[in-house]
């Protein structure tokens, strides 16, 4: 397995109260943008508060990129700013906290983001990498969309159609 491209690992014991602060350089914007599958990462920056607690530890803060994607109509790249909060949990692989592969589990609320790591420290970095991942809408539209669907003859994606629906239409006219 090869190694995350923005590997930022934490040990435990090294934890202070000053926010940590992740900015990504060129080399892994460039690693991050290809295995997300987007054009490129401008800036990628995160600040994180972390409050450990025995093994567990809470990460708070504020994830800000600067991504260029494809739009996922016309295909044509556009400039998207995600801004989003972080709110992580990393707690001890062996609290049970993280299920097996093939076992079924019910999350609540405030299970969502537990991130189960080994040993005496935890990879910040791949954690910040994920919640962009997760951030970034794939089916996002860019300011050319509507010309794209007008060129194909796509009125609109939730219009009605077919026989009925001209009928009506008709009807409405008059």
């Amino acid at each position: 397995m090869s190694s995350p491209e923005l590997s930022r690992p934490i040990k435990l014991r090294a934890i202070k109260d000053d926010p940590v602060v992740i900015e990504a350089d060129e080399a892994e914007r460039g690693a991050l943008a290809a295995r997300l599958g987007i054009s490129s990462i401008q800036s990628l920056r995160a600040q994180v508060t972390l409050d450990p607690e025995g093994g567990r530890v809470t990460a708070t803060g504020r994830l800000h990129a600067e991504i260029t994607q494809a739009c996922a109509i016309s295909f044509e790249d556009f400039p998207v700013i995600i801004d989003e909060q972080l709110a992580l949990v990393f707690v001890p692989a062996e609290t049970g906290a993280a299920p097996a592969f093939d076992e079924e589990i019910e999350l609540e609320a405030d299970d969502l983001d537990l991130i189960a790591y080994e040993g005496d420290s935890f990879d910040l970095g791949e954690a910040i990498a994920q919640s962009l991942a997760l951030a970034i809408d794939p089916y996002a539209e860019g300011p050319n969309a509507d010309v794209a669907r007008e060129k194909a003859g796509i009125v609109s994606d939730d219009a009605p159609r077919g026989p009925l629906a001209e009928a009506l239409a008709a009807l409405r006219k008059n």
